[in-house]
């Protein structure tokens, strides 16, 4: 099957299978994804940096293991997001400051990954630092949306989300703080999750009690999803947030749980809401209903959202930031710099006022979920719009004050330490996938997932990824 683009078609659970069988090897995969980036990624710029040959070792090492002894992934290949270390692979954080970078070491995670049976291929494209929610940068430019090639893919793990839709990978490594797997994976079509923190260990960086900003598994279905989950999932003594491996999560999204009673909020109370994304997304949320489960609309209080995430946000970016800002400010796009400015003016009292906001937002969302067992909404307030606008400005008829405030029906859940995953609900009139968000209460990623695999099949939506670009 070596070179057979068609392979690229299939769900990575059934190449997984596939592989332990010993029908395909993991080089027959690196060959399918070879033919079918070289065929499409011109057209999207998804994975602007490949590193087939690297993986092509890392395979033959790999396949010296006997079949069935390879990890969960048993030689999958995998694409990790570009703010992620690959040692010996150029890794740029979608900057021009680190256009050169060649890490020696790779990311705790990739190893995780990496002792997993994945085969590291490709960088998918960021934007840079992974600031702002469409993916371009001044390296390698911009990541264009599939299904309509003149539109944003969002972000930041926009690269991963367009490789996914494309057929040039099986499942991908992201990373979200304000959305940035929820979104991409809303506007592409495919599956996005957003975990718990500490489900994984990484390395920490400049925060390591860092609670907004976390790796995460992309998929064309929950299933494919659930996989990367479990082969990334594990603790590090190098990450003081990480949680040990307790159960499988595959094995949770077969499980048969469905949800009793689940809450629907079209705009969670905090944002404007494109109203046919509101439409869709409700209407998706009502077939839950299909299976049993009782929907009501009803939400947390999440009413800090807004300052709380700007000044959370703002610490973040000036503690990684602030010493690239000295001496490269003439380097960073603009909403960098004004992250980075208004982390460092924040005062202690701004501070304060944050961590209680948050602290009582993650009492009320642990409490809603006494009553609750899922929280629904809309993953983006928009569908895809022209990847020549930096961020989106307005939504229905709201004027929002900068590059990050329409993103709150994500950052909110961020906040609270939920876990979300966006799943595939629907198309706009004109053919734009939309995303439904599906919140449990924390490290309850086993709930997500096998309700979302339950609603996946009541919705039938089929297998809509992957497509050939197209161009408006």
């Amino acid at each position: 099957m070596a070179g057979d683009v068609g392979l690229t078609d299939m769900p990575a659970c059934a190449v997984v299978d596939l592989l332990n069988r010993g029908e395909v090897t993991p080089l027959d995969c690196l060959d399918a994804l070879e033919a079918r980036t070289a065929i499409v990624d011109v057209a999207v710029n998804a994975l602007p940096t490949l590193c087939f040959d690297r993986a092509r070792d890392q395979a033959l090492l790999l396949m010296q293991r006997p079949i069935g002894s390879r990890g969960r992934l048993a030689g999958l290949p995998v694409p990790i997001k570009d703010l992620t270390d690959v040692a010996g692979v150029r890794t740029t954080y979608g900057s021009t400051v680190f256009a050169d970078h060649v890490p020696e070491k790779s990311d705790i995670l990739v190893e995780t990954i990496e002792a997993e049976g994945g085969v590291i291929y490709a960088k998918s494209n960021t934007p840079e630092f992974g600031a702002g929610a469409n993916t371009f940068n001044d390296v390698f430019g911009a990541t264009l949306n599939p299904w309509n090639t003149k539109l944003s893919a969002a972000g930041s793990s926009g690269g991963a989300a367009v490789a996914l839709a494309t057929g040039m990978a099986w499942v991908a490594q992201g990373s979200d703080l304000g959305g940035s797997l929820r979104n991409p994976a809303s506007f592409c079509g495919v599956v996005g999750l957003r975990p718990s923190p500490g489900r994984f260990a990484s390395n920490p960086g400049a925060k390591i009690d860092r609670l907004l900003n976390v790796k995460g598994p992309m998929g064309r279905t929950v299933e494919d999803t659930a996989l990367l989950l479990d082969a990334m999932t594990g603790e590090s003594p190098a990450d003081p947030l990480s949680l040990p491996r307790t159960e499988s999560f595959l094995a949770a999204v077969r499980s048969g749980w469905r949800p009793a009673r689940v809450a629907f909020s079209a705009d969670l109370g905090i944002t404007p809401v494109d109203p046919e994304v509101a439409s869709i997304c409700r209407a998706a949320a009502a077939r839950f209903g299909e299976i049993g489960t009782l929907v009501e609309e009803a939400h947390p209080d999440l009413s800090e959202a807004h300052d709380t995430f700007q000044v959370m946000r703002g610490l973040a970016f000036a503690a990684s930031y602030a010493g690239l800002l000295e001496s490269h400010a003439d380097k960073m796009k603009p909403e960098v710099v004004w992250n980075i400015e208004k982390g460092l003016g924040y005062s202690m009292a701004d501070l304060v006022r944050a961590e209680n906001n948050r602290a009582a937002m993650f009492r009320r969302m642990n409490a809603f979920f006494d009553t609750y067992d899922l929280l629904l909404c809309p993953a983006t307030i928009v569908a895809a719009y022209p990847v020549g606008e930096r961020y989106v400005k307005e939504c229905d008829g709201h004027t929002f004050s900068n590059y990050v405030e329409w993103l709150a029906i994500a950052y909110a859940i961020t906040l609270t330490t939920s876990p979300a995953l966006s799943l595939p609900c629907g198309f706009t009139s004109d053919g734009r996938p939309v995303g439904l968000q599906i919140v449990a209460r924390g490290r309850a990623e086993g709930r997500v997932l096998a309700a979302a695999r339950a609603l996946e099949l009541v919705l039938d939506l089929g297998p809509i990824t992957p497509i050939d670009p197209r161009s408006g």
